[in-house]
């Protein structure tokens, strides 16, 4: 089973628990979601940080958005590795509209990735 798929699978699983977390297969669990290094959500955009050895672009991620219960839930997965090596951990921001992920500007969002330190410099 590819990443996407596992994606999808946890993502859906959420509507069978009685609080708003992501449910996950046994074995699939958060390991699937790009785990993220900081969301900041402007006027125009919400921008996630993500590890990068020097080849990620906005194009090598998938996003999922979840409406259910008046809450809307938000994961992203990396459809395509980062091959490159840099010199340094480096990181890379991708900013997607609020229109490119189908939500209002002013949207109370959940974020199901997990969030992590960034070791780098």
């Amino acid at each position: 089973m590819n990443r996407r798929m596992l994606l999808l699978a946890a993502l859906l699983l959420t509507g069978c628990a009685s609080v708003p977390r992501i449910a996950a297969p046994a074995g699939a669990g958060f390991g699937e979601l790009e785990p993220l290094y900081g969301v900041s959500a402007a006027r125009d955009a919400l921008t996630i940080r993500v590890a990068s050895g020097g080849c990620t672009r906005k194009e090598d991620f998938a996003f999922y958005v979840d409406r259910r219960d008046g809450a809307v839930r938000l994961a992203f997965g990396r459809k395509r590795m980062d091959i490159c090596k840099s010199f340094a951990a480096g990181h890379a921001d991708l900013a997607f509209t609020w229109a490119e992920l189908g939500l209002e500007p002013n949207a109370a969002v959940f974020i199901a990735n997990p969030v992590t330190r960034f070791s780098g410099p």
